[in-house]
């Protein structure tokens, strides 16, 4: 690990420590934990405390806040899973996801948190939302999409991150395309899943 990355992950640890307190939070951070490398949960505490902000800028209910932290929490938890366990948890259902395993870690993920006891639909459908994107009237699955592109320890769309705060729904446009637009750039092929959410949104 490089300075800089144990300096990011260092100043992550009060916010971390903060968040996995709370006494609605604390099984599940301590499963996250367990789950994932350092790093990969140093991310995923970016995108909760990056998606909770989102929710508190743009007045989400206490439910909805609720289950945009939690989604938030979990959305990464079959990421680092061998591709085998990615298909037993989600099996492909396109050419495209067995060429790459990764575009099924978000049903791999909603399946693993099912495991867990979660059933609570909206944070399930965050979770799995959170790869190809979700329906603009899902919240809490918009402000995690939102927040997975665009933490501060990925060095990139800095200025997605400061639209979210003021237009949830630009902001959410532009993450979807930017997101595209790299996959496009490095030769993956564009899942059907986030092609039906660009066409539902419309131009950034």
């Amino acid at each position: 690990m490089t300075s800089q990355n144990r300096s990011e992950q260092a100043g992550q640890q009060p916010a971390a420590a903060a968040t996995c307190e709370r006494p609605e939070l604390k099984k599940w951070c301590a499963r996250v934990r367990e789950t994932l490398s350092s790093e990969r949960f140093a991310h995923v505490m970016r995108v909760t405390d990056l998606a909770e902000q989102i929710a508190l800028a743009h007045s989400f209910s206490e439910e909805e806040t609720r289950v945009t932290v939690q989604a938030a929490l979990l959305h990464d938890i079959a990421r680092e899973l061998p591709a085998e366990e990615l298909f037993r948890l989600a099996p492909p259902q396109l050419p495209l996801e067995f060429e790459h395993p990764l575009t099924v870690h978000g049903r791999a993920g909603r399946k693993m948190a099912e495991q867990w006891g979660v059933t609570d639909e909206h944070v399930l459908s965050a979770i799995e939302g959170h790869v190809f994107g979700v329906s603009e009237s899902n919240r809490p699955g918009v402000a995690v999409y939102i927040a997975d592109v665009c933490e501060p320890g990925r060095g990139v769309n800095d200025d997605i991150r400061e639209l979210a705060l003021t237009d949830l729904g630009g902001a959410y446009r532009l993450a979807v395309s930017r997101t595209t637009s790299y996959l496009q750039s490095i030769g993956v092929p564009i899942h059907p899943g986030t092609a039906r959410v660009c066409r539902e949104l419309g131009p950034a």
